[in-house]
């Protein structure tokens, strides 16, 4: 379609950066995470039909949440990790195991799916977002304080627990899925070994090329191609590459040129086309089942994690359960891989879409807005 001699797709590349820059301003205005503003607005424009999603934006989003969660295990706390293993264990743990139990249970023997796509569904939503609580925590500052890092580490749990059980259920183990752990492995093991190589040279420090930024995007870019390879997941690979870095990120200063790149541009497309995949119509014939799973999934998260918290952290009890009781990036990846192998139907595949842009946006709001603890 033309306008005035213009390619319509010319315009999306527009509306997009308008989007992100609205987005921060009302996120400034307003007080709300900017991650939420994100979502809300890719929703809305994409329901709208003021913007369609072209391939180049769906790879950028999909690094974006690759970059997101590496940036995510740079936070992670290894020596405070062995310390404090078994409170975020059986948090991060439990808060995967509850929700996946119940809507498994909900969706095959209520609702009456089939049994695979039962358990894809609960797969998917029994994930905590990566990419929310390490967004959160990082506009709230938390990172400076053991009560983030631990969050951290017990979502790195939840997730951990989500991506064993969609390879055990539904990935098919064959050569190339073989040569991709093996490969991921090896070069996990390398990349720790010998990037002191870059990140300790002081022939490379602080140089207007930015090796060390280039070289963390190579490391990334390879990991995605080794998943599309091997028909793997790279969220896990990227999050362990970055906690394997924790160490050199805190001596050296390119770690906020990274978190600006990220933030400034990247992940916003990453939050604005994961909204955007949310298609109303497709939902609203479905709407009493949203509302049930949702419902469910909230409530089971909300009892998997709060008791435990309770116990461990008793003064910020709640704003752990909510930050544990987010979903979003483990979710969509499930729900693609659902879709892609026709486990799930595109009505599915949207309501999964749609229950994990709410869980995103309103357990992340309460626990902002209401509990954010004073530091």
């Amino acid at each position: 379609m033309f306008i005035g001699g213009f390619k319509i797709l010319d315009y999306f590349p527009l509306i997009l950066g308008l989007l992100i820059l609205v987005g921060s301003l009302i996120s400034i205005k307003l007080g709300v995470s900017i991650t939420i503003v994100e979502i809300i607005l890719g929703v809305i424009a994409g329901n709208l039909g003021i913007i369609e999603i072209e391939p180049w934006m769906s790879y950028v989003a999909s690094f974006g949440g690759i970059f997101l969660t590496f940036l995510a295990g740079t936070e992670v706390d290894l020596n405070l990790m062995k310390d404090k293993f078994s409170e975020s264990f059986l948090i991060g743990f439990l808060s995967f195991l509850a929700p996946f139990l119940a809507i498994f249970i909900v969706t095959y023997l209520i609702v009456g799916w089939s049994f695979t796509e039962s358990l894809l569904i609960a797969t998917a939503l029994s994930e905590t977002s990566i990419a929310i609580v390490f967004s959160v925590l990082k506009e709230s500052g938390l990172f400076n304080y053991e009560l983030g890092k631990i969050i951290m580490i017990a979502t790195f749990i939840t997730n951990l627990s989500v991506a064993v059980v969609l390879n055990l259920l539904f990935l098919e183990v064959n050569l190339s899925t073989l040569i991709f752990y093996i490969i991921s492995a090896v070069f996990l093991f390398i990349a720790y070994k010998y990037s002191y190589l870059i990140f300790n040279s002081g022939s490379l420090k602080n140089k207007l090329v930015e090796v060390e930024v280039k070289y963390i995007f190579l490391l990334l870019l390879f990991l995605i191609f080794l998943a599309n390879f091997g028909g793997g997941i790279a969220i896990l690979p990227a999050f362990i590459l970055g906690s394997l870095f924790s160490n050199y990120f805190k001596e050296n200063q390119f770690a906020d040129k990274l978190q600006t790149i990220a933030f400034g541009v990247i992940t916003p497309i990453f939050f604005i086309i994961s909204g955007m995949k949310v298609s109303i119509s497709l939902i609203i014939p479905l709407i009493g089942v949203l509302i049930l799973i949702f419902a469910v999934r909230q409530v089971s998260k909300y009892i998997g994690v709060f008791y435990l918290a309770k116990h461990y952290f008793n003064e910020n009890k709640h704003f752990i359960t909510y930050m544990m009781s987010t979903g979003l990036t483990f979710g969509l990846v499930a729900a693609v891989f659902g879709l892609n192998h026709n486990i799930i139907s595109p009505s599915h595949y949207s309501l999964i879409i749609a229950i994990l842009v709410l869980s995103a946006v309103i357990p992340s709001f309460i626990a902002q807005k209401f509990f954010k603890p004073e530091i």
